[in-house]
């Protein structure tokens, strides 16, 4: 059993190693170009666009584009945005969190053209709902079934893995240190809880995490900014650092500058998950007839990811300088650092942000890792699967799970090679649909105008 876990831990180390980061990111400034820099030109569009309530005329599509942006949110903001930061802190040093925008920020093109395909060449399921995601851009889009396959056999386990049993284990760990309760206990109530959402499809799925994700993200988000408004004289000191170790490594590593930024992409990519594929799902169940509208909605969701609720955590850490501590403990340090600053409170914003996150994030790879399963093995299956995802929530929260995440962490980075390939061959489709969109958008301006004019 130990060669078996260190082998896969080896494969895990090989699979997220120099070469996926740097066709990741790569593939981000890629579609940048050839989408003209749409993610900073029409980021203000598209947040508005996120939190309105437009719709499309004749709308095919089984959500809104908020209850798609939150599906996508639920499932992207998790244990990435309090641990993932905090290790990506530790191990390459505070600038790991300038290179974690980096990554943000042409993470937010590959988003973008995630959702014009995903939108673009989506199908509607034997059940009268809409499928789509890599596995189906892949197959109509390229004409590769295999690699269709391939990415939703990576996808549906993975779905078990880091978006299921790792997040509802997280939960019961947290739950059990702060009030001593029985794990099997927490991941019986968790299963309940999860089934009970899962069973009636991702409308059911949207309903919840349009409540959830914002009330969650708030909370978080909230509580650091307390932190940092109390403490704003030290504030310019920590984004200094930031942007001075991001260049040249001196406050961690030896000065290793490539440290530095390995560990901020790797953890910006864990965070936002540009490029893994998945988000792209449930962009798909969008109500849309305009691919590049609903693709607008999606990118923003790493700006949020990232920019916004990730920033927070890197900030505070850095502002406490627990991260240099030689006995530091890189799962409590976000705990840790809220507390330094808000003792007896802040350890609660970040325990309680951990439990919201880590169900939010069951909840969006269920219906990621359910797409991937029926595009497998057909509509009937989903059931099966349900029930099956819903166990695993139970099963997950009482066993030691290290070798599932590095099963499930090495499913993830599988999954991004098909998608990513999928994005660049498609890449003169993605353009078509952008033209498309501005010009609708352009129109829209127009058509206000002249509205603005005649009143």
């Amino acid at each position: 059993m130990e060669f078996f876990t260190n082998l896969i831990s080896e494969i895990s180390s090989i699979v997220w190693g120099p070469p996926l980061l740097i066709l990741i990111v790569g593939t981000g400034i890629f579609l940048t170009l050839r989408i003209s820099f749409l993610q900073f030109s029409h980021l203000g569009y598209a947040l508005k666009l996120s939190f309105s309530k437009h719709q499309d005329q004749s709308s095919q599509g089984d959500i809104s584009h908020f209850a798609a942006l939150m599906t996508a949110l639920a499932a992207t903001i998790g244990t990435g945005n309090i641990v993932g930061v905090a290790t990506a802190v530790v191990l390459g040093g505070p600038g790991a969190v300038f290179w974690m925008w980096v990554t943000a920020l042409v993470g937010m093109a590959t988003k973008y053209a995630e959702g014009v395909l995903a939108v673009k060449y989506r199908t509607v399921d034997e059940r009268g709902e809409m499928a789509g995601g890599p596995m189906y851009y892949i197959e109509k889009g390229l004409g590769w079934k295999w690699l269709a396959v391939l990415f939703a056999l990576f996808a549906s386990v993975a779905a078990f893995g880091i978006g299921n049993m790792v997040q509802s284990n997280a939960v019961a760990g947290n739950i059990s240190a702060s009030f001593g309760l029985n794990p099997w206990i927490t991941g019986f109530i968790l299963a309940a809880l999860t089934g009970l959402v899962i069973l009636g499809g991702i409308k059911s799925i949207g309903r919840v995490t349009s409540y959830l994700v914002p009330f969650m993200a708030l909370f978080y988000v909230l509580g650091g900014l307390v932190i940092i408004l109390l403490n704003l004289t030290e504030v310019p000191a920590a984004f200094g650092l930031i942007f001075s170790d991001a260049f040249t490594g001196t406050a961690m590593a030896g000065g290793a500058i490539g440290t530095v930024i390995r560990w901020g992409v790797a953890r910006g990519v864990f965070s936002n998950e540009a490029g893994l594929g998945s988000a792209p799902i449930a962009a798909a169940a969008a109500k849309t007839d305009v691919p590049g509208r609903q693709a607008l909605v999606s990118m923003t969701g790493t700006f949020l990811d990232t920019v916004i609720v990730a920033s927070i955590t890197g900030i505070v850490i850095t502002m406490s300088g627990l991260y240099d501590a030689p006995d530091v403990n890189k799962a409590s340090l976000t705990a840790d650092a809220f507390n330094m600053f808000l003792p007896g409170i802040g350890g609660w914003i970040v325990t309680i942000g951990l439990i919201l996150f880590a169900y939010s994030t069951i909840l969006g790879w269920s219906y990621y890792g359910e797409k991937s399963f029926e595009y497998l093995f057909g509509a009937k299956s989903v059931t099966l699967y349900r029930t099956l995802f819903s166990i695993s929530v139970l099963i997950g929260a009482g066993l030691s799970l290290g070798i599932v995440w590095d099963i499930a962490d090495v499913m993830n980075g599988l999954m991004a090679v098909p998608n990513l390939i999928g994005l660049i061959a498609l890449s003169g489709v993605v353009v078509a649909e952008t033209k498309i969109i501005k010009d609708k958008i352009k129109q829209e301006k127009e058509q206000q105008k002249s509205t603005n004019i005649s009143a």
